[in-house]
């Protein structure tokens, strides 16, 4: 009869053939659960155990979960603190432990046996490792031969099996994690695309709006839009929905679908910003706002009309050069159902308009502090002479080159084609 020795040396040679068999199905894992439970069992076979279980530790480190068994008694979700039992005292000195007779043990946990209805005598178990890490381990009990009991082989045996088990899970959830990091960037992509349709697309010069919308990630939370109606008045705004990310892009996308539907029936700036103020309360996620400054500017007369929903002030270069704030009266959309936002009827007489988000005068420059609303009166008296369009660029394309923050969009109405 093969002494220990022997058997252990056969037992390594088979597992050769099992972690070759475990690595190609855990690269192939459609479903992680149902790939650790094959290698479990295949494992549990190998050293012969009646029974055995997979154990991870959670994201909050406190617990161990069972993932995987195999046995006459699952305990498929049981969860025991990290500092119970054999298998966190594994995972806790990532270490092997061997257990000969369990009533002999003071690490022993009965309340697997409790869970499952399982008698336990012996217990083998070996600790996944990642970078040096336990992330888990995988316990096999009572030998099916001889007295029931582990040899030292089968220590080494499983701590291989382990440690293989370990990679290829690591490995799985990285890959795993790779997959669904590609699925939202293209989902991002796809969100900054439909966002960039909604803004208007640039028109030939000369024409008297002009708008440029830079975000600072892959979506934005800020618009603008310039809607064209008869006898050469056109509408405009520019939005800046509170907070980052998907939610921001989201009300985003439709507060800008709700502008262009609105302005279509209604000409008055400050009567659009209440219909849209009461549809944003009905349905804008709680403590979500929008700030936006919407205006009317007909050509005719050179005059627009503005309302301010807790905007940036607007500045109003004059063709004298001088500069002229006009700050919000009212809060942002989405905050007070029936709100009234007032009006300002201002002069343009050759002059131009400007509106932005805090995302321009919020970018940092070089000394480390903000543009600032002193920053951008002095790009705008600096580039005063390009024509409106080109301005726009100018201004966006100094700013852009410091820090950004934010979101960035700049729109301009000109009033000096009229007058030039």
């Amino acid at each position: 009869m093969a002494d220990a020795t022997q058997l252990g040396a056969v037992d390594f040679e088979g597992a050769l053939a099992l972690l070759a068999d475990m690595t190609q199905d855990f690269a192939e894992a459609g479903d992680l659960g149902s790939t650790l439970e094959r290698a479990l069992a295949s494992i549990a076979q190998h050293v012969g155990s009646a029974a055995g279980s997979l154990w991870l530790i959670d994201g909050e480190g406190h617990e161990i979960i069972c993932v995987a068994c195999v046995g006459p008694n699952p305990i498929n979700g049981l969860r025991l603190p990290v500092n119970e039992g054999i298998v966190g005292k594994s995972v806790r000195e990532n270490a092997v432990q061997t257990v000969l007779d369990v009533a002999n043990d003071p690490d022993f946990s009965q309340k697997m046996d409790d869970e499952s209805g399982f008698r336990t005598r012996s217990i083998l178990c070996a600790p996944m490792c990642f970078k040096d890490d336990a992330i888990g381990a995988v316990e096999l009990i009572n030998k099916r031969n001889g007295d029931g009991r582990f040899i030292s082989s089968d220590a080494h045996l499983l701590q291989a099996l382990a440690s293989a088990a370990g990679l290829a899970i690591a490995n799985a959830k990285l890959a795993a994690a790779q997959l669904e990091n590609e699925r939202v960037r293209r989902e991002l992509e796809l969100a900054a695309e439909i966002q960039r349709n909604l803004l208007p697309a640039p028109r030939p010069a000369p024409f008297p709006i002009c708008g440029v919308n830079l975000p600072a990630r892959t979506v934005s939370g800020d618009f603008f839009d310039i809607l064209p109606l008869a006898n050469a008045r056109f509408h405009f705004c520019l939005g800046d929905v509170s907070g980052k990310g998907m939610n921001a892009a989201l009300l985003m996308a439709k507060t800008a679908s709700l502008y262009r539907c609105l302005a279509r029936d209604t000409v008055i700036p400050s009567q659009l910003l209440e219909r849209l103020n009461d549809e944003i309360c009905e349905t804008a996620t709680r403590g979500m706002f929008v700030t936006m400054a919407a205006g009317l500017y007909d050509a005719n007369t050179g005059s627009v009309c503005l309302a301010n929903a807790g905007h940036e002030p607007p500045l109003l270069h004059a063709a004298d050069g001088s500069l002229t704030d006009y700050e919000a009266q009212a809060p942002p959309l989405g905050i007070l159902p029936g709100t009234t936002f007032p009006e300002e009827n201002i002069a343009l007489a050759g002059g131009s308009l400007y509106l932005c988000s805090d995302g321009l005068t919020e970018a940092g420059m070089g000394s480390g502090q903000a543009l600032g609303s002193a920053g951008l009166r002095r790009l705008v008296q600096r580039l005063a002479g390009k024509p409106v369009a080109e301005r726009i660029q100018a201004i966006v394309a100094e700013v852009s080159s410091l820090e950004l923050r934010d979101d960035l969009t700049l729109l301009a109405v000109s009033d000096e084609a009229r007058t030039g």
